[in-house]
């Protein structure tokens, strides 16, 4: 028997899976919680990531007292992407990390886009935008804020490279998660000369080598082994951001599939062979974390909106359900902007909520919820689109997160997507992927030639009782409300800028 635990760190908790290579299944898990730091200004989240090791420590123990623990072979860490970690010489944490949805770095996405020649230049340098989320802002941040902090820095990290550092004593970063950097130079696999230059020379020593995907970060610290009761020999494979884990464990490694995330916030992506580069920026230009490609879209604002109006109007999720299917596809004309925590794509980081078309009718409960979801969902559409413009051709969207176990969801899901959608039967998408590629690097040590679709084929089960086909009229009626949602979303960028100054 050969078990492998696949970890994931996300915003609001770790989970933990334990996964079984001969029966190809889950067999335990476990699950524990940390928090944001409370009460910082407008647009600075930050978590402490002592907390992130806490709560993988009590996930960890929860899920291997369940199982033979002698039989666990490897372990595999997703993590929320973009978290800037600073470490000083002695590997101890400086300061809390920000983290991707961190939107307080906008002056120095000026700064650094401007020393790179503008946004154009910067997409032709390293494949992407210089966005708020990214890490590389964060750092210059650190520098221009806190320099006392800066100079202390000897060791930048992402947050699965931190609990990867915490088992195994490395410091390592593979091309998936690094690629959401944007220190990285996307095509060629390389640090950025010139992004490093725009924030400070100092900081190429500060960054580990990158290693590709299918590498082993090492194996577990004496200590951490003894605290897990795991053998010292368990391997710690490279691991990756959480959206390159869910690519994983929703079987996204091979062209034709895209997958999408309705969490707390949203993410649509698919595999493909070589770079994508959106001219526009719009698409991320990721590396995935099987040394393949993964053009990626990210909104910051997804079940966080529903959850918003079902408590606001004191619903259970069950009656969430039931007001979505009381009302009409298109929800009477009221359209809603659910840029709540300001927006990642389109990049509106001073955005707030909007609603446009409210009359008699749609103030109503029901309207606004149904019309909320759709929002969102549009929200997530315009990146499915701009994959397929960008050539990225997809026959089916698998589905991850909460919003996709509501069946009403998921029949708008299939209408405004117009494609085939169906949920997976382990819905802990990059905990488990996180497991398969640990199985990976550990079946390439006695055989290199091993693939990772031969370990993902049979592992990630799609959840066949979900799959929607869209329905043909709710089809058409939404692609007319995807144009003015769209066209709306543009319009509004200025109007949210000049109302940013009221909320200061």
């Amino acid at each position: 028997m050969a078990l492998f635990l696949g970890i994931d760190s996300g915003t609001q908790s770790v989970k933990v899976v334990v996964y079984d290579m001969e029966s190809k299944r889950v067999l335990a898990d476990g699950r524990a919680p940390h928090a944001l730091i409370e009460d910082l200004p407008a647009g600075h989240m930050e978590q402490n990531p002592g907390q992130w090791i806490d709560a993988m420590d009590t996930a960890i123990l929860q899920a291997v007292s369940q199982v033979d623990r002698e039989a666990i072979k490897g372990i595999g860490v997703s993590g929320q992407q973009h978290g800037f970690v600073p470490l000083d010489k002695r590997g101890t944490v400086i300061r809390a990390a920000k983290l991707w949805c961190d939107t307080s770095t906008t002056e120095e996405c000026t700064l650094i886009t401007e020393a790179l020649g503008g946004e154009e230049a910067a997409i032709a340098k390293i494949g992407n935008r210089i966005l708020p989320g990214f890490t590389a802002p964060k750092i210059l941040w650190l520098k221009r804020n806190e320099p006392e902090n800066f100079s202390k820095l000897s060791h930048i990290l992402l947050p699965h490279d931190y609990l990867n550092y915490y088992l195994t004593g490395e410091a390592f970063m593979e091309f998936g998660d690094a690629s959401g950097t944007a220190l990285m130079d996307v095509r060629s696999r390389t640090w950025s000369n010139e992004v490093i230059a725009a924030i400070d020379p100092v900081i190429a020593d500060y960054l580990p080598a990158l290693s590709s995907s299918d590498q082993t970060c090492g194996t577990l610290r004496s200590e951490i082994a003894r605290k897990y009761g795991l053998s010292q020999s368990v391997l710690v494979s490279a691991g990756g951001g959480d959206n390159m884990m869910g690519a994983i464990g929703t079987g996204n490694v091979v062209s034709g599939v895209a997958t999408a995330s309705f969490g707390t916030s949203g993410t649509i992506y698919a595999y493909n062979d070589a770079p994508v580069i959106d001219p526009r920026g719009e698409i991320a230009a990721f590396c995935d974390s099987t040394n393949g490609y993964l053009p990626l879209m990210c909104t910051m604002n997804v079940t966080k909106v529903s959850e918003h109006f079902r408590k606001l109007l004191e619903m259970d999720h069950a009656q969430l359900n039931t007001s979505i299917e009381s009302v009409p596809a298109g929800s009477g004309g009221l359209v809603l902007l659910p840029y709540f925590e300001g927006e990642r794509t389109p990049s509106i980081p001073d955005g707030s909520g909007a609603f446009i078309g409210l009359n008699g009718k749609t103030m109503n409960p029901d309207y606004m919820v149904r019309a909320a979801v759709e929002g969102v969902t549009m929200g997530m559409n315009f990146g499915l689109q701009r994959l397929k413009e960008l050539g990225v051709s997809t026959s089916e969207v698998r589905l991850t997160g909460g919003g996709s176990r509501s069946s009403a969801w998921r029949q708008i899901i299939a209408d405004v997507f117009g494609s085939p959608v169906v949920s997976m039967l382990e819905d802990e998408g990059a905990a488990l992927g996180g497991a398969l590629q640990a199985a990976w690097c550990w079946s390439r040590q006695s055989d290199p030639n091993v693939s990772i679709q031969s370990i993902t084929e049979s592992a990630t089960a799609l959840d066949e009782s979900t799959r929607l086909e869209p329905n043909e009229s709710a089809k058409a009626r939404y692609e007319e409300l995807q144009a003015f949602h769209t066209s709306l979303s543009k319009s509004m960028e200025p109007v949210f800028e000049k109302h940013a100054a009221f909320k200061r």
